[in-house]
């Protein structure tokens, strides 16, 4: 049997074609409604002459009919690239020309495709293989990479998530992330589908509303990435905030032991960590029954095809022992077909073996679990010396002042670089900077220290709640703090 998106849902529906699935808003679907639906609009999308391989553009809002318009796509066999609808009309247009599309779904059509009949076609012929959507990452040269992700990648995604999770049909798994990427499509969505379960689709994440939208849906399960359980924790609280249906929570990266179990006690749940990427879902996750704090766990496996993931640690194209740090490597069938357009970039990352450079430093113990220590990229080179910005970040969060810390490298005036930290404060506290420093030299060898920090009232994220440092100034700045000044002057 070919694993297509579109044979994944028809055979929930065929299964339990009256069972509730999708809940967004007030809009509440059967199964079998979610499939009239999608088949009306495959029936437009037909009729507008797309077809098999075709690009279309979505301006892929977290609603249900911007979610069934990509079922749509699916069965007709088209291309979908969703896009951020928060994105520029510069970035759209640059988007517009580099793909192509044959149509562009945004607010002013969506609605339109539900509108006519069935034509009674059913899904289209494609391939497992076949790209299914093309996901927009950020580029270094005015264009997006585009991610070919496969059907297969999605349809395994799918497979797994109830298998990872322990989900069952009598779930309700709820999502705020977004469409436009990989997790809230592959894991939330077709992962529902896959137990038999519901999805509850927020429209988007807000700190002092979830946990009541988790009690208005009867939400049991939910996915959070990048810093949504800290802005959760730093909501005032509450004798009622473990007082939820909610049991389970699937999130990366992985908090440290202590907060990890604060954060189990607060609001009642389990927390299961891992680690995936837009290239391949399949990347690492907690075994079952075990716990191990602050790593990314183990390589995921399918729970029908048994062992169809490798993981390997290398630097400098090298294996390393245990415990040493290197780029983790993965190899599995869900891997990505290549970035679009972009063979040079392709071969950076695509190994003729089939082997994926993740870009990720981990280190690795002798039973297989990984722990993150940064990105290839981020790591900074100072006094001779590497040192990763997530150690740094880690330690200056720490103190209980501090709600989020972002390091970056900056120019030195010597060589290599120096380290700047951002910090915000914590609800109700400010930062003494001096004794911030004092309290991270506790904690770090003296040649991770920052030299320069800046308290800011916010730092920037993606959409999916990671620290957006591209975004940080490296340019001196009048409200910095330059610790080797001698007195921890600012410099204005």
């Amino acid at each position: 049997m070919t694993r297509s998106i579109p044979t994944l849902f028809r055979a929930a529906v065929e299964e339990v074609p009256d069972d509730v699935w999708l809940l967004a808003g007030d809009v509440e679907h059967t199964y079998a409604q979610a499939l009239d639906r999608i088949e009306r609009a495959a029936g437009a999308l037909r009729a507008a002459g797309v077809g098999r391989g075709d690009r279309v553009l979505v301006l892929a809002r977290n609603t249900a009919p911007y979610l069934l318009s990509w079922f749509a796509l699916m069965e007709v066999g088209a291309v979908q690239v969703p896009v951020n609808p928060a994105s520029s009309p510069a970035e759209l247009e640059g988007l517009l020309h580099q793909v192509e599309p044959v149509l562009t779904i945004d607010d002013g059509n969506v609605a339109a495709l539900f509108e006519g009949p069935a034509d009674g076609q059913g899904p289209a012929p494609v391939d497992e293989r076949d790209v299914a959507v093309m996901i927009p990452t950020s580029g270094t040269t005015g264009r997006s990479k585009l991610v070919m992700q496969t059907h297969l990648a999605y349809v395994m995604a799918g497979e797994g998530f109830p298998y990872w999770m322990e989900l069952t049909a009598d779930d309700r798994l709820m999502t705020s992330l977004p469409l436009f990427h990989i997790n809230a499509p592959a894991y939330s969505t077709l992962g529902s589908a896959a137990a038999r379960a519901s999805l509850v689709l927020l429209p988007d994440f807000s700190g002092s509303g979830f946990l009541d939208s988790a009690r208005r849906y009867g939400a049991t399960e939910f996915n959070a990435i990048g810093a949504m359980l800290e802005i959760l924790m730093r909501q005032p609280e509450r004798a009622d905030d473990a007082q939820n249906p909610l049991r389970r929570c699937y999130t990366g990266p992985a908090p440290d032991r202590e907060r990890h179990l604060q954060i189990e006690e607060r609001f009642g749940i389990e927390i299961v960590c891992g680690y995936a990427m837009s290239e391949t879902p399949y990347g690492l996750i907690w075994r079952h029954g075990t716990r191990p704090y602050g790593t990314l766990g183990s390589v995921r496996q399918h729970p029908v095809l048994g062992a169809v993931n490798e993981a390997r640690v290398r630097h400098g194209g090298q294996p390393v022992g245990p415990g040493e740090v290197g780029e983790l490597e993965l190899r599995n069938p869900a891997v990505m077909r290549g970035y679009y357009e972009m063979p040079d970039e392709t071969a950076t990352v695509l190994l003729d073996d089939g082997w994926l450079r993740t870009g990720d430093l981990v280190a690795a113990d002798g039973d297989g679990v990984y722990t993150f220590v940064g990105r290839v990229k981020d790591v900074i080179r100072r006094r001779g010396e590497n040192l990763s910005p997530v150690e740094v970040e880690a330690a200056l969060e720490r103190h209980p002042n501090v709600a989020e810390a972002a390091v970056i490298a900056v120019p030195s005036e010597l060589s290599e670089d120096d380290v700047k930290a951002f910090v915000t404060a914590a609800p109700g506290r400010s930062v003494d900077v001096a004794k911030l420093h004092a309290h991270t030299g506790g904690l770090l060898a003296r040649f991770k220290l920052p030299r320069y920090y800046e308290v800011v009232a916010e730092l920037p994220h993606t959409p999916t709640g990671r620290l957006a440092k591209h975004r940080l100034p490296t340019d001196r700045t009048t409200e910095e703090i330059d610790m080797d000044d001698g007195q921890g002057r600012g410099r204005g």
